[in-house]
């Protein structure tokens, strides 16, 4: 026989504000861009093709606010700004690194289950 599911097993988790935000289409995208070292907003929208600067920005403040990545206003003319991952941030490399080696190894596995579910 199974055991029960605990009801308490989430309960250290908020559910309404999840404490990593890097389920979303970008964040995730963002914080390879800054592996190598500090980057200007201009140097992040290149790679990141489709991201409005609106939503890049947003994206960039709530990983600031979260403490992943840091801003850097540099007082010249024109004003400059570089971004960095924080040494929080980079701590999210490895299990990164893990969940793209598995997505090579298995994706064609889940795509062909997603075709098969249509």
């Amino acid at each position: 026989m199974r055991q029960p599911l605990d009801p308490e097993m989430f309960s250290g988790c908020s559910a309404e504000n999840p404490p990593i935000r890097i389920g979303d289409k970008w964040t995730s995208k963002i914080i390879v861009c800054l592996k190598s070292g500090p980057r200007r907003f201009s140097e992040l929208q290149v790679p990141l093709r489709g991201v409005t600067p609106k939503v890049l920005t947003a994206t960039l403040r709530a990983m600031e606010r979260d403490g992943l990545v840091t801003r850097t206003a540099y007082p010249e003319i024109p004003p400059r700004v570089e971004y960095e991952l924080s040494p929080l941030g980079r701590t999210l490399l490895e299990p990164m690194a893990a969940m793209c080696a598995w997505s090579r190894a298995h994706l064609h596995e889940l795509l062909d289950a997603r075709e098969s579910a249509l």
